[in-house]
């Protein structure tokens, strides 16, 4: 897992004791898909579809977003689902979801508070995500003036 780039911030009192996240690619870019795999152990059995999330985004003191979803509510609105059973035993647990990260997003370096809990109000995780959406990724121009060209394989450039 890179540090840098999540955190768990929970303790010994939650159910979900994380062992690994990792992220492709590392520096996930708008618009893009990431696959986000993590790998954990439960303490106790969970139902996965009645876990609640915080989500709180903001970049600098400005806060974009503050909500709460039900797990599979909030992987639905990143293109992704729930997969195995959603209602695991105690012991080893591992998720591995492809993501779609929105556009609309500002261009701006985010940090993402997100917290879980499951139905009966415990404690599921706890993690800090900061992400470095200042550059926007586009494909390379032509160079005769015309913009952008669609070819068999796409050149990407940074802005």
């Amino acid at each position: 897992m890179s540090m840098r780039l999540v955190e768990d911030t929970s303790d010994d009192t939650y159910v979900l004791d994380l062992l690994d996240i990792t992220l492709t690619p590392a520096q996930p870019l708008l618009g893009r898909k990431v696959r986000w795999e993590m790998d954990g152990y439960l303490k106790e059995s969970v139902d996965l579809t009645r876990v609640t999330c915080s989500v709180i985004m903001k970049f600098g003191p400005v806060k974009i977003l503050d909500n709460s979803y039900r797990l599979p509510d909030l992987l639905a609105r990143m293109g992704a689902r729930l997969s195995g059973d959603p209602r695991p035993p105690a012991g080893p647990w591992r998720q591995a979801w492809n993501l779609q990260l929105p556009e609309s997003v500002p261009v701006a370096r985010h940090r993402i508070r997100l917290r879980a809990r499951t139905e009966s109000g415990k404690n599921f995780f706890a993690l800090d995500i900061p992400l470095d959406f200042s550059h926007r990724f586009r494909p390379a121009a032509t160079g005769d003036g015309r913009g952008p060209r669609v070819l068999h394989s796409t050149r990407y450039s940074w802005l």
